[in-house]
């Protein structure tokens, strides 16, 4: 499955953003997707995952109660399949490179885990100012 995402961009904290991930490729409704995060000098952790059928989601602690991550399966809007993630209540920390991902089409538990998400986007630049 091949990956876009965008939404990214600067925001005061306490603020909000909508990230999207527009997935091409008929697998989409049958990976797990995720976003995950990355700031200079660090590696890339792990932000949310949800199911193929969005009936299981996963958050890291850090965001939990702040953002939300939703998938739309086969509801091609303009043509596409589309993966968000609502941040609300921003913070200074959440600045970081976020990516977009979609597990292996066989491994059908959602994970926090890198391994196993196979397919990556080119990643869009979140900036929370104080």
């Amino acid at each position: 499955v091949q990956l876009q995402a965008c939404g990214g961009g600067l925001v005061r904290a306490g603020g909000s953003l909508r990230l999207s991930c527009a997935a091409s490729g008929r697998t989409f409704r049958t990976n797990v997707m995720g976003w995950f995060r990355q700031t200079p000098g660090k590696q890339r952790e792990f932000v949310a995952t949800i199911s193929r059928d969005s009936r299981n989601t996963d958050y890291a602690d850090s965001v939990k109660g702040r953002f939300t991550i939703s998938r739309y399966n086969g509801e091609n809007i303009n043509g596409r399949n589309i993966l968000y993630l609502q941040m609300n209540n921003l913070k200074r920390e959440d600045t970081a490179l976020y990516y977009c991902a979609a597990r292996q089409p066989d491994l059908i538990d959602i994970a926090r885990a890198e391994s196993g998400y196979s397919d990556w986007g080119q990643g869009t630049q979140v900036t929370v100012s104080s």
